[in-house]
């Protein structure tokens, strides 16, 4: 089996506590969940319908105001627009922005499916809670960074793994149905770097931020 971020050769193990299946990639450290124990759309959807995210839970929007914080002051133009990817039934994040002074646009695949996106470049991106449910990670992140303007920002929030399988088998992260895909911040840099984008920083534990290379192409 290939890694289907990198296309190197992966090595398969067992998670036994979950009776699934992971696949390892060891150049660019990625784990992914065997196909075959996806879940449906539907069982997908009815996951995140049991979200209750609100500007009232205020341990929610703390975790958001310290990744804002993390690379807020990385964005250089007065008056910025920005795309939250994957915004989830309430968008809390896009409204933490707006108080910041942006403008957003939000998208997300099961709630607001309208692809606002289109034809539209933007200063920054931001992903939260949302590359861990992705089947094609590397797809969606070209698909970001065709929509980002030259030295723009993606900010990712995921959970990175501990590159040890023994450690991830005893890892929460992976018990949540919709979980399907885990990186460390290696994983998400030669992602970048197959789109045009480098590494700006990483908090080494859930946050990365890519910037768009000046002469990496967009729609324009």
């Amino acid at each position: 089996m290939f890694c289907p971020i990198c296309k190197q050769p992966t090595t398969l193990f067992f998670h036994e506590s979950l009776h699934k299946r992971f696949t390892y990639c060891g150049y660019c450290e990625n784990i992914s969940l065997e196909k075959t124990f996806l879940l449906t759309k539907q069982e997908e959807k009815e996951k995140y319908d049991q979200h209750q995210n609100s500007l009232e839970n205020l341990g929610y929007v703390a975790m958001f105001e310290g990744f804002l914080d993390f690379f807020w002051g990385e964005l250089t133009c007065q008056h910025f627009l920005g795309l939250d990817f994957g915004s989830g039934p309430t968008p809390v994040l896009s409204e933490l922005m707006r108080r910041r002074g942006a403008s957003v646009d939000c998208y997300d695949k099961f709630y607001q499916p309208n692809p606002i996106y289109t034809n539209k470049l933007y200063d920054f991106i931001t992903s939260t809670e949302v590359f861990e449910h992705l089947e094609n990670p590397l797809e969606t992140l070209r698909l970001l960074s065709s929509h980002l303007k030259p030295n723009g920002l993606i900010a990712i929030m995921t959970l990175f793994h501990h590159n040890d399988k023994e450690h991830f088998k005893k890892w929460w992260y992976p018990r949540d149905l919709t979980h399907i895909t885990f990186y460390t911040p290696k994983t998400l840099e030669i992602m970048g770097e197959m789109c045009g984008l480098s590494l700006l920083k990483t908090d080494h534990k859930r946050i990365l931020v890519l910037k768009k290379c000046s002469d990496a192409p967009s729609l324009h």
